[in-house]
């Protein structure tokens, strides 16, 4: 396998993370573990060199943190993401709001009195909360529903959806859910109203500067909507190459809060995928779910480079793939894709290494976490 400059900087794995998010007001309105930081953007911003006018493309953007931090910076920017959920979370994070107007909407909807309203959720639901709770949602839900502004009205659902936790039995661990019955849980009432003061707040705290913001709800392996040429850089994370199906764990959020079917099926590669795929690396014996994944990635990549302006460049956080034969590179496979579609790979930046096992025991290897550095590089056009 071709050699690549790999840099190995462990300084920077918790920028790859979400928890620095965790402190951060509006970027904190949502917890993804799946997300990177603000800081991460921030940092490649710096080693790119993005100035204002510039625009950044984020085709897996999540909850929203690459957009968000280039509205900091006054930068242009585009997130796409095939989850209606995420792009959702999204929207309420980026939008400019009158906060005046958002005040007088709290009052109104916190001045309204309790009252029974009917229960009318599936098994899921009834499953994660116990029925105060439930009570506490539906009139929340009902109430919420009736605010006229959209702005307002999406805004108190986000504080609403992200209150859950700390009132619901369910509880993210990895790519499922399990339910822990708990002794005390508070009203959710109490927990909405804290949390919308506080988002509230939050908007007073951060400084966003004039930009362009679009957000579009798509499959990135089809980027045909977007005109050649037309993005300075790319900051982002695709969906790691594993077993984990990444939209199970959201699926509460999903139902009581995206009333569209959804059932796209992403799992740890972008789109479920017929299983007959040409192997784009023949010479290994990869798993199916690994073929499936590259060629999905191929796409994408390919996509990249023909909406990358020349000289354009691209930040890549990716992590390398853990099977029970062994572990899949998927930083330097990756790094063949972008070559094969005429980018310049820069340089590897390892920034983590975690130790995987199978069966809890019996040690597989070490999987490296990394960001690809590559550009579209001019002599190649």
């Amino acid at each position: 396998m071709k050699g690549y400059r790999i840099e190995e900087r462990y300084d920077l794995g918790r920028l790859v993370t979400f928890l620095p998010n965790k402190r951060l007001p509006v970027y904190n309105w949502f917890y993804f573990k799946e997300g990177f930081s603000r800081d991460f953007v921030m940092l490649m911003a710096d080693w790119f060199g993005i100035k204002r006018g510039d625009w950044v493309l984020d085709p897996f953007c999540g909850c929203g943190t690459t957009p968000l931090a280039c509205k900091e910076l006054g930068v242009n920017s585009m997130g796409i993401d095939v989850s209606p959920l995420m792009l959702f979370v999204s929207r309420v994070k980026v939008r400019d709001y009158d906060l005046e107007r958002l005040r007088e909407d709290a009052s109104s909807l916190f001045a309204k009195k309790f009252r029974p309203v009917e229960v009318n959720y599936g098994k899921l639901i009834k499953r994660a909360f116990p029925k105060h709770a439930l009570q506490d949602l539906a009139f929340l839900m009902e109430e919420i529903g009736k605010v006229e502004d959209e702005a307002s009205r999406e805004f108190f659902q986000l504080a609403l959806m992200s209150s859950l936790d700390k009132v619901s039995y369910a509880i993210k661990d990895g790519g499922v859910l399990k339910f822990v019955k708990k002794e005390h849980i508070p009203p959710l009432r109490v927990i909405f109203k804290r949390r919308v003061k506080r988002m509230i707040h939050d908007l007073k705290k951060v400084k966003f500067r004039r930009c362009e913001i679009r957000l579009k709800l798509a499959d990135s392996r089809m980027l045909d909507f977007l005109d050649d040429e037309s993005f300075d850089y790319v900051i982002t994370s695709p969906p790691y190459l594993n077993k984990i199906e990444y939209t199970k764990i959201y699926s509460i959020e999903h139902e009581l809060f995206i009333k569209d079917k959804w059932d796209k099926g992403l799992r740890s590669y972008i789109g479920l995928r017929p299983k007959s795929m040409s192997n784009p690396f023949p010479e290994l014996e990869l798993p199916e779910v690994a073929i499936a994944y590259f060629n999905d990635m191929k796409m994408v990549i390919e996509g990249l480079y023909r909406v990358l302006k020349r000289g354009g460049r691209v930040a890549m956080v990716v992590a390398e793939g853990a099977f029970p034969n062994g572990i899949v590179p998927v930083d330097l496979l990756l790094s063949r894709l972008f070559e094969d579609s005429g980018f310049s790979v820069d340089r590897i930046v390892v920034v983590n290494r975690r130790v995987v096992t199978k069966d809890r025991t019996l040690k597989i290897g070490r999987a490296r976490e990394s960001i690809l550095l590559v550009r579209k590089d001019r002599r190649n056009e």
